[in-house]
């Protein structure tokens, strides 16, 4: 009789055991839409879990990516050398995950989501700069210091919009000659400081769409150096061999996460003019938006 309570009791250990052992090895198990990009088992793991307002958590990377296309994980040192990178496309199947294998001490994580057609030169973490072969994106950021110490740190970050969006409405017909059209901008930047979100340079921004599809709509995105400012916008109507058919000044007022909704006829009138405007209303996606209309 011994012998069988003997014989029980390991057998029930043996069972503790294996379950225990099986519990801590589900710890470690990464489920597919859980996969992490960069240093394997590093001490800091990073997990994008909401873009403004679009939350990560039960929807899928398809609908994901109509935010933001790329991701790009940085981690400076204190002195603002760059020391870890991952870059992500939303097709990779560890879009929003990064991890880091860092020695203990402090740290800038800087974190950037954008729909540009390539990463941003980071080097300087006061000068991370899209230019315009790369384009001009929806861009978004997270930035704070942090602390590495013996125990594995997991962060669940949010990005916040650091752009400001002027929406050029063209609401008259196009002459039958124009092929493109080109919107030249000052007053922003292509680049920006990661510790303000602000921009940090002075870019002039070149942006030239083919409309022969009848696109009458152009979004036009800056960096601006401080909350509001205006920029002033040159667009110019073009024909299929880049010769200028009409041009336009105008004097855009800006607001970071704001759009500026900036419409009117385009082409009926003469020559180049230039025009100030102003006003404002409310909305709910981004903090706001200014509805403006240009005159000839």
């Amino acid at each position: 009789m011994r012998q069988v309570i003997y014989a029980t009791s390991a057998l029930c250990a043996l069972i503790l055991v294996l379950t225990i052992g099986m519990l801590v090895s589900c710890e470690h198990l990464e489920l597919p839409n859980q996969k992490v990009a960069g240093d394997a088992n590093g001490n800091l793991r990073v997990n994008v879990f909401q873009i403004e307002q679009t939350p990560f958590g039960n929807v899928t990377r398809a609908a994901v990516s109509e935010t933001c296309t790329r991701l790009n994980f940085l981690v400076y040192d204190e002195s603002g050398s760059r020391m870890k990178t991952v870059n992500q496309v939303s097709s990779d199947n560890a879009f929003g995950n990064a991890s880091f294998q860092l020695e203990e001490g402090n740290y800038q994580l800087v974190v950037i989501g954008h729909s540009a057609n390539g990463n941003p030169t980071s080097t300087n973490p006061q000068k991370i700069q899209f230019t315009n072969a790369t384009g001009f994106t929806d861009t978004f950021l997270y930035s704070e210091g942090i602390t590495i110490g013996q125990e594995q740190l997991n962060l669940q970050i949010s990005l916040k919009r650091i752009v400001a969006l002027c929406r050029f409405i063209i609401t008259d017909d196009y002459p039958s000659d124009v092929a493109k059209m080109k919107f030249y901008y000052t007053g922003g930047s292509g680049a920006f400081d990661a510790y303000t979100g602000f921009g940090s340079v002075a870019s002039k921004q070149d942006v030239t769409i083919d409309v022969k599809s009848g696109q009458k709509q152009f979004d036009l995105y800056t960096f601006l150096h401080e909350q509001s400012s205006n920029i002033s916008l040159k667009v110019t109507a073009l024909d299929a061999t880049g010769n200028e058919l009409s041009q336009r000044t105008f004097d855009v007022p800006m607001e970071q996460n704001h759009i500026t909704w900036f419409s009117g006829n385009f082409f009926n009138g003469t020559g180049a003019s230039s025009t100030t405007v102003s006003g404002v209303t409310v909305n709910i996606d981004w903090a706001g938006e200014t509805h403006l209309s240009f005159q000839l």
